[in-house]
């Protein structure tokens, strides 16, 4: 029986579905828990703009690599520009309910909360996102969107001011439809050559552990962490991904790529009992601290992917959004503690907005 068949056993299911005693409720890293700072009365000047229309077509998109030749990282401007168009929607919902969480939950007003559950209502019913007709480009958008908003989720689900207490029906119908998606994307990542498992199969787990949170679903859970596994064992003693490294001129900026899911991940197992520090090696710390060190000084990098490095993603303070969970498993001092603070705070959609009010809520106050 394959990976995919037990994960999706129907007693699994069931299982995931009512709870099992033997186990306890899946829970967030503790920052979750923060309540809204500050309740303001009124709507203030915020307008809920039309939700973007529910994406239920095929999943096949322009890459904006199209054309490259194997190493995937020459960029195409003119099919880049035929992606974004295609896929605008979808970014649209993304960074569109990132925001409107992160805004509830520094302002409190009800109308933010209602315009952010009226978008992922709208989507839900809709059963968007859920073709099968896809490509590498469209399952790609299917498991970033999704770590995206149940990255977002997350916040209002935990939240001690319980936000979602009186919108019950709404977050039952939004929550079935992430794990709809989730189960997908298992389908999606699952079982694929160790040759072809790079930075979007760590996306993908990333995706699948946020919803198995805040869906309560022990068997996403497992394949997230067994998903993560494997990536960490990718690493080499020096903290090199050979998978990112074939990407020759962006191979730095890859591997840098590669770290926000990953430290995520360990971090969300953590918060569950589950400690993957030290998995291979303490790999995902090796692999940090190899980015780090190739951003000063990115001669490593060109030595073992054989061309000079593009630094121009790496020069973008939200591209280290991985340094809030990764000191809080690594406990960084010195230099790095210092860069982390100089670049605070943290705030990436794709990871479900304010990263540095999860991880470090004192940090503003430092500034």
């Amino acid at each position: 029986m394959t990976m995919l068949k037990r994960i999706f056993r129907p007693a699994l299911l069931t299982l995931a579905l009512f709870g099992g005693a033997a186990q306890a409720a899946l829970v967030p890293p503790q920052g979750y828990y923060e309540g809204i700072e500050k309740l303001k009365t009124g709507d203030g000047n915020f307008h809920c703009e039309p939700a973007p229309k529910p994406y239920t077509g095929a999943l096949q998109f322009r890459s904006k690599y199209e054309g490259s030749d194997k190493a995937r990282a020459t960029l195409n401007v003119a099919s880049e520009k035929a992606f974004r168009k295609s896929t605008e929607g979808i970014t649209t919902l993304e960074k569109g309910v990132s925001k409107m969480v992160g805004q509830y939950m520094r302002d409190g007003r009800p109308a933010q909360l209602d315009c952010a559950l009226t978008w992922l209502g709208s989507w839900a019913r809709a059963d968007a996102l859920m073709s099968t007709d896809y490509n590498h480009t469209g399952k790609s958008m299917r498991k970033w969107a999704l770590g995206s908003m149940s990255g977002s989720w997350l916040r209002l689900k935990f939240s001690n001011s319980q936000p979602l207490a009186a919108h019950r029906e709404e977050a039952e119908l939004i929550e079935k439809w992430f794990a709809r998606l989730a189960e997908q994307t298992v389908r999606d990542w699952s079982d694929l050559p160790l040759e072809k498992i790079n930075n979007h199969s760590y996306w993908a787990a990333w995706s699948v552990m946020a919803t198995a949170v805040a869906t309560d679903r022990r068997d996403l859970f497992d394949w997230a962490v067994k998903e993560y596994k494997v990536g960490a064992n990718q690493v080499d003693e020096q903290g090199f991904l050979p998978n990112e490294i074939k990407r020759k001129q962006r191979a730095l900026a890859y591997h840098n790529y590669a770290l926000p899911p990953l430290a995520m991940i360990a971090s969300f197992a953590q918060a569950n009992g589950v400690d993957l520090r030290s998995e291979n090696n303490f790999a995902l710390q090796r692999l940090g601290e190899g980015v780090l060190a190739g951003v000063r000084d990115p001669s490593q990098f060109k030595a073992r992917a054989g061309e000079k490095q593009d630094m121009t993603d790496l020069k973008i303070d939200s591209k280290y959004s991985w340094l809030e969970p990764w000191c809080a498993l690594y406990h960084c001092v010195g230099d790095t503690l210092e860069r982390k603070h100089d670049m605070q705070p943290f705030n990436s959609f794709r990871l479900g907005g304010d990263v540095t009010r999860v991880y470090d809520p004192s940090a503003k106050s430092k500034k």
